[in-house]
């Protein structure tokens, strides 16, 4: 049955999706850390250059307000993007499921053409 093997082939391409988004959303995650380290570095230099660690300090540097900011800005995508990533392991639990219902269909069905195409002796 060419249906059950085309099945098969979108299940495996599904499954194969996800787990591209799954490195790719690991790879977005990293990234993030990365980019919060840098900001969390820079406003401590800041702050140690004018020696003022207070934000509601009325001469706490500008830029150390910006980075902070930007900083906080990306530690609430990176949330978002590990809610993203725990929905796409469930899509792809869900979806390796159904690749194995799929090639256990496909195995039967030859089992079955096999089965058919077998020699049989005639009893006449």
């Amino acid at each position: 049955m060419k249906s059950r093997e085309n099945l098969v082939r979108l299940k495996q391409f599904q499954v194969n999706e996800k787990r591209r988004q799954i490195a790719q959303l690991d790879g977005m995650v990293a990234e993030f850390e990365r980019m919060a380290a840098e900001l969390e570095a820079q406003v401590a230099a800041e702050e140690g250059k004018t020696g003022i660690t207070d934000q509601n300090h009325f001469a706490y540097p500008t830029f150390a307000k910006a980075a902070r900011l930007r900083h906080d800005n990306l530690r609430t995508s990176q949330a978002e993007l590990i809610q993203q990533k725990e929905q796409a392991l469930a899509e792809l639990n869900e979806a390796e499921v159904e690749l194995k219902k799929a090639e256990a269909l496909e195995s039967r069905d030859a089992r079955i053409r096999s089965e058919d195409t077998s020699p049989r002796a005639m009893i006449g």
